[in-house]
């Protein structure tokens, strides 16, 4: 018996070590990944790295806890909050509208809404709700436009609740069934519309506090009006899916996601770095870099979450970070988020 165990071992070893050997200088991300994330400076990481490159898994790991109380550790299809890479979907479901000839995007949303009772909706039009150029708050519709529709960028939450209410109105159908749908037509099966019973499979989200204490929250204080542009329930691996469907041609016409991804504004975010780059409708479009680059990011502290989505056009390579962890301390709530990125991008993954 002990012979036939070294001969397998010594078979094992002929089929795995020439492979390893050959694939390690194409891998070498992911041991500078795996030792970035057991660091513990400036913060813990505690969540989902997913990278897929031409529907294959290159890169697959979790750490840390879907429950700091419990210590559930978290699994690679754990369910967690998109935040605000939910209006991606939300501008895709409008998109899909465009091409019926149901929603003209450059039309004060007065058309669609009559009876909506804020002044700004005879000006504001739904591709100004999309690239966050309507002038509205964040939360709060009652707040005077902070600027004339359509000449600056101020990002606005809010403003996709709007959109969505103009999206249902025009394709006659609830909000929920268009993601249902639409998950289900990208094979995003473990991914979900929030509601009573789905919410419930969410992991849970954790304040970090500046003393590294933690808030833990039982449920979820998002509702329907957020679900727009806040808060759908996905997995990492469903997102990657997401991007296949939407950046391959799936989910809508040549012309339209040329809509999608074509910009007319700017702004900076710290995860591509100092300098502007373009904000089109729910995707922030790095096409001034050395790698093009579309990805949106997602942080709600309050909600405990924090992730980012990120996809390379050239390489078909996506790349997934969900944490069920929202840091207080801006400056170190991305960290972890910018490391990863920027070892795929000097990585060989993306030449």
């Amino acid at each position: 018996m002990n012979q036939v165990f070294k001969l397998t071992i010594f078979v094992l070893t002929i089929l795995f070590i020439p492979h390893y050997s050959s694939a390690q200088k194409k891998a070498d991300y992911v041991e500078k990944i795996d030792n970035l994330l057991k660091n513990r400076n400036p913060r813990d990481f505690n969540g989902v790295v997913y990278i897929q490159q031409n529907g294959k898994l290159k890169y697959a790991k979790t750490y840390g806890f879907a429950d700091f109380d419990k210590r559930t550790p978290l699994k690679i299809k754990d369910l967690f909050s998109t935040m605000s890479i939910a209006k991606q979907f939300t501008a895709a479901l409008i998109l899909r509208q465009v091409e019926q000839g149901t929603i003209d995007l450059q039309v004060p949303i007065r058309k669609y809404l009559p009876d909506f009772k804020y002044a700004w909706a005879d000006t504001v039009t739904v591709h100004q709700l999309l690239n966050n150029t309507s002038g509205l708050n964040s939360d709060n519709m009652d707040e005077p436009l902070k600027f004339k529709p359509g000449s600056a960028f101020s990002y606005s939450n809010i403003g996709y609740y709007v959109a969505g209410l103009v999206l249902e109105k025009q394709s006659g159908e609830k909000f929920e069934k268009l993601v249902a749908e639409l998950f289900k037509e990208c094979k995003m099966n473990g991914s979900y519309y929030p509601n009573e019973t789905n919410s419930k499979f969410l992991v849970k989200g954790h304040t970090i506090k500046s003393d590294r204490s933690f808030v833990l929250k039982e449920k979820s204080g998002f509702d329907a009006p957020h679900y727009y542009g806040s808060h759908l329930i996905v997995t990492a691996p469903d997102l990657a899916l997401w991007n296949e469907c939407l950046h391959r041609g799936k989910v809508l016409k040549p012309e339209t996601y040329k809509m999608m991804t074509d910009y007319v504004i700017t702004a900076v975010h710290p995860i591509f770095g100092d300098e502007p780059i373009g904000y089109a409708y729910g995707l922030r479009i790095n096409d001034k870099a050395d790698i093009y680059e579309i990805g949106h990011t997602g942080f709600h502290p309050a909600e405990g979450f924090t992730a980012v989505n990120l996809y390379y056009p050239k390489t078909n390579t996506s790349i997934v970070i969900m944490e069920n962890v929202g840091n207080e301390n801006f400056d170190i709530a991305y960290f972890y988020e910018q490391k990863i990125r920027d070892i795929i991008k000097q990585s060989t993954l993306l030449r």
